[in-house]
């Protein structure tokens, strides 16, 4: 049997529309507020309508020498063109971006994960230095 982490997939953002993409400074300041900017489809668009979209992306933040990450963010979206006249037809579409606030006191690595309805779990890291 497959663990969970088995489930999820990675592959280069700039050739995968299901990957999600972890853009933030390299190196961050102690203590201090930075952003982190997460999307999927930054290089290929996803489609993102009713019947093929992005329903969700989280965001974890792994300490370095610690045993577990911490999730930072659980980003939902709910609109993919849905109608009461039918599929696509709606007046609300959503982008899979968003961008969340943190500040770390030491080096790690960021983790994202999103969740395409009908190609899975996907996966992407970025380790960023603390100063």
């Amino acid at each position: 049997m497959a663990g969970f982490g088995d489930l999820f997939q990675a592959a280069d953002w700039k050739k995968e529309k299901h990957a999600p993409v972890i853009d933030c400074p390299d190196t961050v300041k102690a203590g201090e507020f930075f952003q982190v900017t997460l999307t999927v489809g930054k290089e290929i668009p996803h489609p993102n309508t009713t019947e093929h979209h992005i329903r969700w992306i989280e965001l974890y933040f792994h300490p370095e020498g610690d045993k577990f990450p911490y999730q930072i963010g659980h980003f939902e979206f709910t609109a993919h063109g849905e109608s009461t006249q039918g599929p696509n037809t709606g007046p609300a579409y959503t982008h899979p971006q968003v961008v969340a606030s943190l500040k770390v006191d030491k080096a790690g690595t960021l983790y994202a994960s999103s969740y395409c309805n009908i190609h899975g779990l996907w996966q992407s890291e970025k380790a960023i230095k603390v100063e």
